[in-house]
């Protein structure tokens, strides 16, 4: 059984992580094994934690899909490394990650229509979201 980790960087704002809960919860629907979510920095759980509670869920494999807009330094090296450390605990796990999903044409037409509705006034612009 394959499993995935959505790593995002984090934040002091506990409402920070709620559209990365939602996103969750959305590929945890339709994917064929346990989806989780991992931070960089601040939150829990960091990516060792969430990759040793799906490798102790049974997964053999590991997908992790950086919720990043770009390939920056945190995806470059302080994922890179965090890999390393994961691999290193779990050396019978097959562990790849994919390009940060900004990266993606699909993310970026998205984010181009979002954007041109926020011009037209068609989006909710206040920061609360209320």
């Amino acid at each position: 059984m394959d499993g995935l980790i959505l790593f995002a960087h984090g934040a002091r704002d506990p409402r920070w992580a709620e559209p990365l809960e939602r996103l969750r919860e959305r590929v945890a629907r339709s994917a064929p094994g346990p989806v989780g979510v991992a931070f960089l920095d601040i939150m829990q759980p960091d990516l060792p934690t969430a990759a040793a509670e799906l490798v102790a869920a049974g997964c053999r494999g590991i997908c992790v899909v950086p919720v990043f807009l770009g390939q920056g330094g945190h995806v470059r090296r302080d994922l890179a490394a965090l890999l390393e450390t994961v691999a290193a605990r779990h050396p019978d796990v097959a562990l790849r990650a994919v390009p940060a999903v900004g990266e993606d044409e699909a993310v970026i037409d998205a984010l181009a229509a979002y954007s041109l509705a926020a011009l037209a006034g068609d989006t909710d612009s206040r920061p609360d979201g209320h």
